[in-house]
C-alpha cells in the first residue's frame, strides 16, 4: 500500500468514522474511499439497467390473452 500526505477536513473526518464505525484516520479514509467507489459503480449499473442493458428482463410484462393460460 502507497503511504500518501494529505490534508482533510478535520470535520468532515469526524463525521466519516461515525458513519462508518471507524476510530483511525487510515481506517476512516479507505471505508469512504471504498463506499464513493461501490457507490459510483452502484449508480453505473442502474443507469445501464436504465438504458436498456438488459432487454430480456427489463422489457414490458405481456399478460396472457387468456387470463386462466398458464404460461
Amino acid at each position: 500500500m502507497a503511504r500518501t500526505v494529505i490534508d482533510v477536513d478535520d470535520e468532515m473526518l469526524a463525521d466519516a468514522a461515525k458513519i462508518f464505525g471507524t476510530t483511525t484516520k487510515v481506517d476512516t479514509v479507505n471505508a469512504a474511499l471504498e463506499d464513493a467507489i461501490k457507490c459510483r459503480k452502484r449508480a453505473s449499473f442502474l443507469n445501464w439497467i436504465a438504458e436498456g442493458g438488459l432487454p430480456d428482463l427489463t422489457g414490458p410484462v405481456e399478460a396472457p390473452a387468456d387470463p386462466h393460460q398458464v404460461a
